[in-house]
């Protein structure tokens, strides 16, 4: 079984998705890393948000510029540039853009001491 991927996600556009959604940060995970052959990975967020009155639970992360890779993620220091989609209807809309992330979990030990 292929263990999940934690994401962070920061969306930059829409300029004022943080005043519609409340957040511009964005956690989450997905399983479609662990096919090199996936040029989108679909994202399960860790938790949804309300979008033009609509939940949205999932998003569609595809490479910002045409060529890349989102394996490239591994290699880049604060993230890689993505589109994001999000699902009405049936299909993906994309309607986002922003940078994701590996996200590595905090130990206790290192939120008592602040590094």
């Amino acid at each position: 079984m292929t263990t999940h991927l934690k994401l962070r996600i920061h969306v930059s556009e829409p300029w004022d998705f943080d005043r519609i959604t409340g957040n511009a940060e964005l956690t989450g995970w997905t399983t479609d890393h662990a096919d090199p052959d996936n040029e989108e990975w679909e994202i399960h967020l860790d938790h949804s948000f309300e979008y033009h009155e609509r939940p949205v639970a999932r998003l569609l992360a595809g490479p910002r510029y045409v060529g890349e890779h989102l394996a490239r993620m591994f290699d880049a220091v604060t993230g890689l540039p993505v589109r994001l989609a999000y699902r009405q209807d049936g299909t993906w809309h994309y309607a986002f853009i922003g940078m994701i992330s590996e996200r590595h979990e905090s130990t206790e030990a290192e939120n008592e001491t602040g590094i």
